[in-house]
């Protein structure tokens, strides 16, 4: 009882305090070995066993979870409520209508979802049978990794991955260091150092290992893969030994050992706490505006529905008020019936007429619509354009249900490092004490031929200024995380550097260290290894230096700086500290602050990266005292980041400034062109940086996101510290909204000369005061909505110095805003997953600073370029497709029920079906349902060149334009239109009785199958009117359609089939076929249905054609070939001035009888111009842009 309490109170403790406020932690006996008495409690804990498990079901639960699962869909759970009314009431359908669609449609998915478990067992059963060696009683064992215990040690050799969460024990090495890749996680391909416990690291042997007598504390498990906060306790002779632990000391569960023959760890987490395992959760589920436009619909269909059924139970009762109608002579009524109460039978008939009538809920359009998502997705990874050779990588679908949303994107968010830009650094400059120094040709730690040593920009320094200068080298050589991999031996290193050897290399986690270290090798100074805990540098006199590593203090993105403390072999002890120049400056006490702050701003306005190098000299006691304060804060079990953070805080104080770093990174190949095209689709581009707002301007600037002639407005920290908030958010606001007072503001930017192009800079400090609940004032209204005011007449907007959560907190709050816009977030680090996950779509890039942003993402490109491709082509191919779809299930529907409906007025509302009970259930699974799948997956209304080419294209699908109500309206129309043509034109031709050569007379059922007939041709005929794109595969798939059905009939009606009681249906087929004004009465009556539509499509596209319709017709008239043609605008653009290629652009705005121009893009001009009555006439002569059309 004692112990229930104990856990009760844990519980309400954890989740009634809040999570961040709930701390626990576990102790883990290494070995299992008990501790010496006296010291401290035994509490053997209980720990999962290593077994990890990704799969979804078990044999026993697979049945009952997954029917579960998919009865909680609506559409599902409505037809099995159809199916149990008709099991349970006499209704006038089998229930194998209703039931054999159900059970089809559980059952696809039912198999797909199993299938996929399966393959997730097998995958799990690889992993958990796996071996791994574990050391017991002095000797290494072998058991399968599904066995191992928390507390068990490991014995893991070079090139095996780690099958648990370990605590690094020893290595090979004297050091007690070990080189691993996380590649499997965060897809850092880079060497990454970790360390053994100090008091451990001497162990390298089973036996040794074995005798080690110890206690771990640590964190409960947390997702979190670079935190981790622990203790060891180390029993020795006297008094135990406490050491800290951190990420640093922890190997994951997926990465590998490197570079290190074997080592000895500890497990600390198994199974299914790994941080790898807790990073599986799903993400949350995101549905696209398709999805929530077929709900809605459905909603009303279901209303239609219900309306039906309760106008044809009023209108049976009231047709059998007259006792002749309600019990005829032939027809009368048992006791039991006539006892029953009148509201009862009312409700039973209700039931059945919804049962009779369910059909027009499309319940087969939930699976097809899976189908084509599922299959659609290949498009994209099959797409050779957007393989990149250099990576050796395609675009990857991780969740294929937003594909159709990826042609409705109107808010792009985009990352600036690694996304907009190459994240390949090239070292260009460094300034000391005010000197430049450019070495020449240093790119990505190659040295190009023939590179001359060093220029000197400046005057010389004289002798002070030269020790200034070799201490800035030295401080950058050695404040740094850079490894030297190694390719021969450990004296080739050093050989292999100085004399320019290739036998070994630079690696790092960030390329800015990389680029940096080869910059000072380049200048003279030579980082060679870490060795024994000593930094060795060659100076330029080929002189090896060597520097104790006291101690680092690690890089994080809130302090944006990190150090160093070296001892050097004189004894001399130094912090070297670089970073940001934001958070240098301030902590600086001397050094040449002015020159070096002028060459810091501009650099940053020419777009390089800057940092700002500066040091502090250290004596004895003051290094005496940061040691304290640091095993103070590292041996914390609680809040250990925040005590780090403050004791960096006190250290990183009183510095010398050095001088300052420039490192280029590159604008990514055709990042300008496709920020270009994505303004032209109507989309605005917004890029979230934590960069400095110089540096991400200069970046804004060459990618096209700002023009020349963008007025730029300023929302910063800088202004706001010279006026209020306040006063600067309706300065703007009247600045923006004076200009386009009177004006209806077209989203696409930049293109018209009638009004100023603007772009916003904010900073991340102006952010989070916007942002602030509690904003109000009385005058002013909310902070929030004065910024969206600003930003919706903005044509582009750089958000510069953000943390990783404000741009998840930008992203939010637009895709919350009145007008609910698509938003679509890239990038390609894990400071970009916030924004990935909060966007609607989320894209990752293939970049280097991780794995994590693709992991997260919805799809995954190799480079920024390709999304130009992804949403102007793919996503505009995908909502053109599934929104057919949509609508003609609805529509199809309509006309397969509408008759059913019709037919209860001629039969006095009995519930007597029009249709056989094989074509009711065969319509919707067999005869139409693979023209539409099959259209839903390679139909290109226009060629994928002309899509490219001319991105306006894309706006004429913005905002869910093909699903609107008037859309729906009007395919609902057409589909009761062609139900009542189809019906009442059956029913007069029946009139004739002499409608058979021999005078005999057709029966109802003969009736059904003539209007079911010509439902299932004009169905799909009108599908074939809508396909654009013809192909061998849809001329099989629509017209073999087609034959099956004419089949299937023949035999259903000509075979006496023995596992039926009665057959209705035989010989109904071939009696009607055999009636001449049968035929006739077909042809009619399709032409007849067909027509309206036809017409409405003929007169539109010659009155008031779409841009769409436009290409179609012209892409006609040149024999497809109009992909060689480039628009007019496009060609403008390289000649004439800013204005006039405005003027060249098309606007949605503008009148729909705009003319459009091409010219071909090689040989001689030849301007072709089509009008909106699509008469077209070739033009002589030389067209300026300027001409008029």
């Amino acid at each position: 009882m004692g112990m229930d309490c104990s856990t009760l109170r844990t519980l309400i403790r954890r989740f009634c305090a809040g999570e961040e406020d709930w701390v626990d932690s576990r102790t883990v006996y290494i070995g299992h070995k008990e501790p010496p008495s006296g010291t401290e409690a035994f509490i053997q804990q209980r720990f999962p066993d290593n077994r990890i498990v990704s799969s979804k079901y078990t044999f026993w639960n697979f049945i009952p979870k997954n029917m579960f699962e998919q009865f909680r869909r609506i559409a599902n759970f409505y037809f099995l409520i159809i199916f149990l009314v008709q099991l349970i009431i006499d209704t006038p359908t089998s229930p194998i209508t209703s039931g054999l669609p159900l059970f089809f449609v559980i059952t696809v998915t039912a198999i797909k979802q199993g299938y996929e478990d399966w393959l997730r067992h097998k995958a799990d059963n690889a992993v958990n049978q796996c071996p791994v060696h574990v050391v017991q009683h002095g000797k290494v064992i072998r058991k399968q990794s599904r066995k191992l215990r928390v507390g068990d040690v490991v014995y893991v050799k070079e090139d095996e991955t780690f099958p648990c969460d370990l605590i690094l024990l020893s290595t090979s090495r004297e050091d007690g260091t070990c080189y691993v890749t996380t590649a499997s996680l965060d897809g850092e391909s880079s060497h990454k150092t970790y360390y053994a416990v100090q008091d451990t690291k001497a162990y390298t042997t089973e036996k040794e290992v074995d005798s080690i007598h110890a206690t771990i504390e640590c964190e409960q498990p947390q997702p979190d893969l670079y935190k981790f906060v622990g203790r060891i306790n180390v029993y020795m002779d006297s008094e135990p030994v406490a050491r800290p632990l951190g990420s640093e000391n922890l190997l994951l569960r997926g990465a590998a050992l490197k570079n290190t023959e074997f080592i000895y760890a500890v497990a600390i987490y198994t199974g299914m706490e790994t941080k790898m395992a807790l990073n599986y959760q799903s993400k949350s589920q995101k549905r696209s505006a398709v999805e929530k436009s077929m709900n809605a619909y459905l909603v009303v269909y279901l209303c239609i529905l219900i309306g039906k059924a309760i106008i044809n139970t009023v209108l049976k009762y009231a047709w059998q008020a007259d006792p002749n109608r309600d019990e005829p002579w032939y027809n009368q009524r048992t006791e039991v019936e006539r006892e029953r109460h009148v509201v009862i039978r009312a409700f039973t008939d209700f039931l059945a007429f919804m049962v009779l009538f369910n059909y027009i809920i499309p319940v087969s359009m939930y699976v097809t619509v899976e189908m084509q998502k599922f299959l659609g997705s290949y498009f994209i990874m099959w797409d050779d354009d957007m393989f990149d050779e250099e990576l050796g990588e395609r675009a990857v679908v991780n969740t294929s249900d937003l594909n159709e949303e990826l042609g409705q994107v109107e808010y792009v968010f985009t990352d600036k490092t690694g996304t907009l830009t190459e994240n390949n650094m090239e070292f260009i400059e460094c300034c000391v004490d005010g000197h430049v120094y450019v070495p020449h040709a240093i790119c990505n730690g190659q040295v190009m031929p023939g590179a001359a040593g060093m220029d000197m920009i400046d005057t010389s320094p004289g002798p002070n200024a030269r020790e200034h200068e070799e201490l800035f080298f030295r401080a950058l050589c050695l404040c740094h995380t850079v490894q030297v991999k190694e390719e021969e031996t450990v004296d080739g290193i050093k050989q292999g550097i100085h004399q320019g050897k290739s036998t070994s290399f630079y690696i790092s986690s960030s390329p800015d260290e990389v680029a940096l270290v080869e910059g000072m090798k380049r200048l003279g100074f030579t980082y060679l290894r870490l060795k024994d805990n000593n930094m060795e540098i060659l100076n330029r006199d080929d002189e090896i230096e060597r520097f104790e590593l006291l101690e680092v203090l690690t890089f994080d993105s809130v302090r944006r700086r990190m150090s160093v403390i070296v001892r050097a072999s004189t004894g001399e002890l130094y912090l070297f500290c670089k970073g940001a120049d934001s958070s240098i400056f301030p902590r600086v006490l001397s050094g040449k602050v002015e020159q070096i702050r002028s060459r810091v701003e501009h650099n940053a306005v020419e777009g390089l990266r800057t940092l700002c190098v500066a040091y502090r000299p250290l004596t004895s006691e003051q290094y005496q005292e940061v040691c304290n304060l640091l095993k103070t804060a590292k041996l914390a079990l609680q809040d250990r980041d925040k005590k780090l953070a403050e004791a960096y805080d006190i250290i990183e104080k009183d510095l010398i400034l050095l001088g300052a770093t420039a490192v280029e990174d590159r604008l990514q190949e055709k990042a300008a062109d496709t920020i270009e095209s994505l303004h032209k689709a109507g989309m605005k581009v917004w890029v979230l940086t934590g960069d400095k707002m110089e540096t991400a301007a200069a970046t804004c600037y060459a990618s096209k996101l700002f023009r020349r002639n963008t007025q730029i407005l300023e929302l910063t920290t800088k202004r706001t510290e010279e006026q209020s908030l306040h006063d600067v958010l309706f300065d703007l606001s009247r600045t923006v909204l004076r200009q386009h007072a009177g004006m209806t503001r077209d989203s696409f930017s930049g293109l018209s000369g009638d009004y100023h192009d603007y772009g916003l800079i904010i900073d991340g400090a102006t952010l989070s005061a916007v942002m602030r609940p509690g904003q109000e004032d009385l005058h002013s209204g909310n902070y929030k909505e004065i910024f969206l005011e600003i930003c919706r007449n903005c044509s582009a907007v750089l958000c510069c110095r953000m943390a990783p959560l404000q741009k998840a907190q930008i992203v939010k709050l637009i895709k919350t805003s009145k007008e609910h816009p698509i938003t679509l977030a890239v990038g390609d680090g894990a400071n970009d997953v916030s924004m990935i996950l909060e966007a609607h779509v989320g894209i990752g890039i293939m970049g280097k600073e991780g794995r994590q942003a693709v992991r997260n993402s919805d799809y995954a490109i190799p480079k920024f370029k390709h999304l130009k491709k992804m949403l102007l082509v793919h996503g505009h191919y995908y909502y053109i497709r599934i929104s057919e779809l949509v609508q003609y299930f609805f529509y199809k529907n309509v006309c397969f029920i509408f008759p059913q409906f019709l037919y209860q007025f001629f039969c006095g509302f009995s519930q007597q079906p029009l249709y056989d009970t094989a074509y009711l259930t065969l319509y919707n699974i067999s005869f139409t349902s693979l023209p539409i799948l099959l259209y839903s997956l390679i139909e290109q209304h226009i060629n994928m060149d002309i899509l490219k080419k001319d991105p306006t294209l894309y706006r004429d699908i913005a905002k869910n334009s093909l699903l609107r109500w008037s859309s729906f309206i009007y395919w609902t129309v057409l589909g009761v239109y062609d139900a009542v043509v189809m019906f009442f034109g059956a029913y007069f031709l029946f009139n004739n009785s002499t409608f058979t050569s021999n005078g005999q007379m057709f029966g109802n059922w003969t009736f059904g199958t003539l209007v079911f007939t010509v439902l299932v041709f004009t169905v799909t005929f009108k599908l074939a009117l809508d396909t654009h794109y013809w192909t061998w595969i849809n001329h099989f798939v629509i017209w073999g359609s087609l034959i099956f059905f004419v089949v299937f009939s023949l035999l259903w009606g000509g075979i006496i089939w023995p596992f039926l009681n009665y057959q209705r249906m035989y010989y109904v087929f071939m009696q009607m076929l055999s009636s001449g004004p049968a035929w006739l009465s077909i042809v009619l009556l399709i032409i007849a249905s067909l027509l309206p539509d036809v017409m409405k499509k003929v007169l539109w596209r010659a009155l008031w054609p779409t841009t769409t319709e436009q290409i179609q017709n012209a892409d006609k008239l040149y024999k497809g070939q109009l992909s060689e043609f480039t628009p007019l605008s496009l060609a403008g653009q390289r000649r004439g001035s800013g204005r006039q290629r405005a003027a060249a652009t098309p606007h949605r705005s503008e009148p729909l009888n705009r003319k459009i121009m091409f010219t071909r893009w090689q040989g001689a001009p030849d301007y072709c111009t089509f009008a909106p009555l699509l008469r077209f006439a070739d033009g002589s002569g030389d067209v300026g842009p300027e001409t008029s059309v």
